[in-house]
């Protein structure tokens, strides 16, 4: 049977929100589900006791470890890890394995990744560890090691429409906004709240919109109240995806690509004059300060830079721009 042949700890690596928490839980009850369907059947059942109980985390056999939220800096400590030795020494209760996630495994101490080495090295017969990062070079070499490495890439868009769609139950149009305003995410898209998403979406498309930036003093005032109620972040990612709607809308790509598609008409007015070598350099230079946020940015001032460049692409006409 296939849940004889697996490796003992397996390391599922990949962007955030595009379901390798959800893909472990499905792994750890195809390992003990009460139905053995064999290497051509269902991975599990998801209706049996054993399936119920690890998706409710009261399988005897079943550990999740992850980080407290709680903190300020939310880590794994070490009495964690011990906490799970002194389980994984005994043999399942119920399960064919005792199967332990360690979900955002790079937040471990080093105290801790170092007692978990040490498990790692010399496993139980009957375990399975399964450890779940996004940024697997944070954990140490020594423990990667150890784990045999999976990476995950988010599934095609339309995957995830269909999983919003059954899983939701909301319309296609939705279902499809979901699926690009989180990049085929599939855990972070079945996560958002999607009035509030609507809701900032037409915010700040209005917001970069050639009425709004007529005016350099509504923009700066603007800018200076996300900046004060701690939103420009988010403002600056809302206006990255409307200035990439831009983009994509003036080298004629196909609409389908577009969030902002039920506004392809004002798209496509407000882009007739814009130089395209405008947008993509203006495009560049707001990713730059995305990857800088963390930094000791001045986000307000990050932010007036990119309403100020953008009022200025838009009062350049294109063929002025390539003469």
């Amino acid at each position: 049977m296939f849940h004889d042949r697996v490796a003992h700890a397996y390391l599922f690596y990949g962007e955030d929100g595009i379901g390798k928490r959800l893909t472990a839980v499905r792994f750890a009850q195809a390992i003990n589900c009460d139905t053995d369907y064999g290497p051509d059947g269902p991975d599990a059942c998801g209706t049996c006791r054993s399936c119920h109980q690890i998706e409710a985390r009261t399988h005897p056999d079943f550990l999740l470890i992850e980080p407290d939220q709680e903190q300020t800096n939310p880590q794994i400590k070490i009495e964690q890890i011990r906490d799970l030795e002194s389980q994984i020494i005994y043999r399942p209760l119920i399960g064919r394995r005792k199967v332990c996630i360690i979900d955002e495994a790079d937040r471990l101490t080093l105290g801790a990744a170092n007692a978990l080495l040490k498990t790692l090295e010399e496993p139980p017969a009957h375990s399975l560890f399964l450890l779940v990062t996004s940024r697997p070079f944070a954990l140490p070499a020594t423990v990667r090691s150890r784990c045999q490495g999976l990476r995950f890439a988010a599934p095609a868009r339309t995957q995830v429409e269909a999983a919003l769609i059954l899983r939701r139950e909301i319309p296609p149009d939705d279902a499809r906004f979901l699926a690009v305003v989180t990049q085929a995410r599939i855990g972070q898209a079945l996560q958002t709240d999607l009035g509030a998403a609507r809701a900032q979406q037409d915010e700040f498309s209005s917001l970069a919109s050639a009425e709004s930036l007529e005016s350099v003093t509504t923009l700066l005032t603007a800018a200076e109240t996300l900046a004060r109620a701690d939103r420009a972040t988010e403002a600056l990612e809302w206006i990255t995806r409307w200035v990439r709607d831009l983009v994509l809308v003036r080298i004629g790509a196909d609409p389908d690509s577009l969030l902002n598609l039920d506004q392809l008409s004002t798209l496509k007015e407000t882009v007739r004059n814009m130089p395209l070598d405008g947008l993509l350099d203006l495009l560049e230079d707001i990713e730059a300060l995305q990857r800088s946020a963390t930094r000791n940015l001045n986000l307000q001032m990050a932010l007036e830079t990119v309403l100020l460049r953008l009022r200025d692409a838009l009062s350049v006409p294109a063929q002025a721009h390539s003469t």
